[in-house]
């Protein structure tokens, strides 16, 4: 009973992939195609206007994947072929959950040190040091660079422009100004890292790029930052503002769960190279370890109270699941409808089409990539890149490595084209703008060239 009852549940299993094998129809000119588009690019206007109509990102994105992929599954069970789009969303979905995972931990972890007053310890330690507008320009840039490798570029920007306003709240022009470098440096810091972007994230589980080659466009993001940041410094007033002597101490446990970090992300990328398995499950393994140390804190706050005390004298226990709450779910379910938008379009059949024009159409595929990153600029570099791999063109390593760099920088030249861009025209609304940005924007193309001609002389070693 036991044998049958087992065939009986493989069954429809083994019906569904035979089903799925079938190769997909292409439905690149038919009104479910374009009617597809179409919805994916009004839902994309609502997103590249949420500065203004103040609509999260994630809502119009979830909506038009729902739509695409109801029409998609309505027209194969139409044609008797009811598990095709159901065999594909999976697929789809087996991809975002991987990278979701990931995500969510890493953000938790940002959370709690954000809660153990790390940065906001920084911040002061900054502030208070009496820096010049001209130090902090390279302060805040420089730190931007080497914190959104292990923090993403979203964190760090929002962290470096709270030390911008803090300091020079007064001078719109240096906030200007050291806001567009923050922004620069912290896209530039986040491409040479796995841990850095989404879009690095993406490559590096798709298993195209291993982990230690990652750091081979170092060179190429430093000079994609330090190039512009070379010519605006010029334009820095050369003035010193006002110290402050605020001082912010960290809370109990803070280094300890910087040290966590660190050890979760060795057991990531450990699970990987060594036991094969996907990084989602070393870090998840890592919110375990601050899973049990956040058992502690809070069974030991009442005892060490001091550190853990509020403003008004009472003991605030150190909870993990708060720390989960206040991940950036907004983002991560923007991410899961950008995901399953381009997964529909792609089983539509636009993403071969795109393949063919960009990477089979005779274009050199140097400027191919780098017009990938020219895109990113206009539309977010998650789409575009989760694009990319769903092409799966046959590219070198160095190619692939191109690709990375390109849709991490192209974001800096505009101010919609990154998180961290858009985040900062909400934080120093009026002082940071779009134009005030795009004013740069020769300048950040500069950097961009010159980066890519970097990769191209120095990571050559790669492109055969």
């Amino acid at each position: 009973m036991g044998l049958l009852a087992t065939l009986m549940l493989l069954f429809p299993a083994i019906s569904q992939a035979t089903e799925a094998a079938q190769k997909t129809v292409d439905l690149t000119s038919s009104t479910l195609g374009y009617t597809a588009i179409g919805i994916f690019v009004f839902a994309y206007l609502f997103v590249m206007a949420e500065e203004f109509t103040h609509l999260r990102k994630s809502k119009p994105v979830i909506l038009a994947a729902g739509i695409i992929w109801a029409m998609i599954a309505y027209y194969y069970v139409s044609h008797d072929m009811p598990h095709v789009a159901e065999v594909a969303i999976r697929h789809n979905f087996l991809e975002f959950s991987e990278l979701m995972m990931f995500l969510l931990v890493a953000m938790t972890y940002i959370n709690a040190m954000e809660e153990r007053q790390v940065f906001q310890a920084l911040r002061s330690w900054l502030v208070r040091k009496g820096f010049g507008f001209r130090q902090l320009f390279w302060l805040t840039g420089i730190l931007a660079f080497f914190i959104s490798p292990v923090a993403d570029n979203l964190t760090t920007a929002l962290l470096m422009c709270a030390v911008i306003l803090a300091v020079g709240g007064e001078n719109t022009r240096f906030v200007s100004i050291a806001s567009i470098n923050v922004v620069i440096a912290a896209n530039a810091g986040g491409a040479f890292s796995p841990f850095g972007d989404i879009t690095t994230l993406m490559v590096w589980q798709k298993g195209v790029v291993d982990f230690y080659t990652f750091f081979a466009l170092f060179l190429p993001s430093a000079v994609n930052f330090l190039v512009p940041a070379s010519i605006m410094f010029f334009a820095v007033p050369n003035e010193k503002p006002k110290a402050s002597d605020e001082v912010i101490a960290m809370k109990r446990g803070a280094i300890r769960i910087i040290f966590l970090f660190f050890i979760t992300i060795v057991t990531a990328v450990s699970f990987h190279n060594f036991l094969n398995l996907p990084p989602v499950f070393g870090m998840l393994t890592g919110l375990a370890y601050l899973q049990f140390f956040g058992y502690y804190l809070k069974k030991t706050g009442e005892m060490e109270g001091g550190s853990s005390v509020g403003h008004v004298g009472e003991v605030i226990p150190f909870d993990i699941f708060n720390k989960i709450a206040r991940a950036e779910w907004d983002t991560l379910l923007f991410f899961y409808g950008v995901v399953l938008c381009v997964g529909g379009l792609g089983t539509i059949g636009y993403l071969a089409v795109a393949s063919e024009a960009l990477y089979g159409g005779g274009m050199n595929i140097t400027y191919a990539n780098a017009l990938v990153g020219i895109l990113s600029a206009v539309v977010d570099n998650i789409p575009v890149m989760f694009a990319v791999l769903t092409m799966n063109p046959d590219m070198p390593t160095g190619q692939w490595l191109l690709v990375t760099l390109t849709a991490g920088v192209g974001g800096s030249l505009l101010s919609i084209g990154s998180a961290a861009g858009v985040a900062l025209m909400g934080q120093a609304r009026g002082q940071y703008t779009f134009f005030s940005h795009l004013k740069w924007t020769p300048v950040i193309a500069l950097g961009y060239v010159l980066s890519i001609m970097c990769h191209l002389w120095i990571n050559s070693r790669y492109l055969t």
